[in-house]
Parts: C-alpha cells; sequence; structure tokens
C-alpha cells in the first residue's frame, strides 16, 4: 500500500498497537509522543492521514488539528479517551474527518484508516473533463473544483463538509436520515456516531449563513434528519 501515517500520541502502549496494526496493514508510519514534534512534522513533511490524541504534552492535539486544517485537508482522525461529545464535537468542529474513543478495535481502526484515505484520494486524484456546477438561488458549487460561492463569494469548506453539503443540494427536498449521510460521506456504518453529521451540518450551516444570512437551505426534519430546500 506504501501509504505513509502520522500517529501522535503519548501512550506508549497505544502508540505501538497503532504503530503495529498499521505497519501490518502496509502501511508506512512515522510516531511520536510529543506534540510539539508531531506538530512540526505534520506541517513539514507529507502524509496520507495523521492519526492524533487530544492530551498531547507542549501542544495539544487541538491545536494541532487547527494549525494542519490552515494549510491541508488530510484525514485526520481523533484517537482519544475522551468521551464526552464536547471533546468529540471540538474535534470534529476543528475540521477533523473522525474521532475514535478508546479502547478501541484495532481492526476497526485500520478500517478507518483505509476508507478515509481511499476517499481523500478519490476526491483529489483522477481526470475531470467535463464541469459539473449546482446552482440554487445564491448557491454555486463547483464539483470538479470543489469550490463552494454564495453571491459570488468563495466559502472555504473542509473536505467533509462540502461532500455533505453537495449531496444535499444534488437531491433537493429529499430528506437524508443521519445514518445515511453518515454512511454515504464517511462510507461505513454510523454505528451511533450521528453527532458527527450534525456537527457538519452546523459548521456548513454557519459558514453559508455568515455570508448570506437569508440563506436557509439546509433544514432539519425534525426526527427524520436533513433536507436541502430550494
Amino acid at each position: 500500500m506504501n501509504k505513509k501515517v502520522l500517529i501522535i500520541e503519548d501512550d506508549d502502549s497505544i502508540l505501538q498497537l497503532e504503530k503495529d496494526y498499521l505497519e501490518a496493514n502496509g502501511f508506512s508510519v512515522t510516531a511520536t509522543q510529543s506534540g510539539s514534534e508531531g506538530l512540526s512534522l505534520a506541517l513539514d513533511e507529507e502524509f496520507n492521514l495523521i492519526l492524533l490524541d487530544i492530551m498531547l504534552p507542549q501542544v495539544s492535539g487541538l491545536e494541532i488539528c487547527k494549525k494542519v486544517r490552515e494549510v491541508s485537508n488530510i484525514p485526520i482522525i481523533f484517537v482519544s479517551a475522551k468521551r464526552d461529545d464536547i471533546d468529540k464535537i471540538k474535534g470534529l468542529g476543528l475540521g477533523a474527518d473522525d474521532y475514535i474513543v478508546k479502547p478501541f478495535s484495532p481492526s476497526e481502526l485500520a478500517a478507518r484508516v483505509i476508507a478515509h484515505i481511499k476517499r481523500y484520494e478519490r476526491l483529489v486524484g483522477g481526470s475531470k473533463p467535463e464541469c459539473s456546477i449546482i446552482e440554487i438561488d445564491s448557491l454555486k458549487i463547483d464539483k470538479n473544483a470543489r469550490r463552494v460561492y454564495v453571491n459570488s463569494q468563495e466559502i472555504v469548506l473542509t473536505n467533509k463538509e462540502f461532500d455533505l453539503l453537495t449531496c444535499l443540494a444534488e437531491d433537493p427536498d429529499k430528506i437524508f436520515s443521519k445514518d445515511e449521510l453518515f454512511e454515504k460521506i464517511w462510507q461505513y456504518d454510523s454505528m451511533g456516531e450521528t453527532s458527527t453529521v450534525t456537527v457538519h451540518v452546523n459548521r456548513v450551516r454557519d459558514k453559508l449563513f455568515a455570508a448570506d444570512r437569508n440563506f436557509k437551505g439546509v433544514n432539519t426534519v425534525w426526527g427524520r434528519g436533513y433536507r436541502f430546500n430550494k
């Protein structure tokens, strides 16, 4: 596979478990227990994915995620013992793609790493000769360039935010359940992780609303999910 994964984890036993299992699945792994060293590696070298703890010495995982997202959209997965929803919301809110709670199944971890890398490569790779534009009211989505505009002002979205908005806008008025959206965007069973969808929907809404306070395209259908209203 020859894909490069950066692990930033201060618990040596967890770090070794992640490293050994990913290397057994064909990944090239760089690992560090230092938040400051991890941040330097993440910014200075090229990786296909980052596994990131929250509680780290020198620099927290949340700060590392924030800094990386300023320059790159590579997949970031938080692996943390912090189980509270507020911690998950913080991590996803900073642009992380996934959040796994310790203790975890090594096989599940590897499956999620593989899924996120494959999806990211599909998004950024391949030839795209035809233009594909979605325009609804003040919203314009350029699927090929992966850019979003509201009233001609570009809105910067993370990969998952872009995919979520595009999924809803491509099929306006259809109600998508949280489980359905999770499986479409993250491409594996939700296993109850629907808070991930909620966080990303709220971030998309906030960004669109900041550009156009009259924009109300992404709506909640209570008890059923979300839809994009024309």
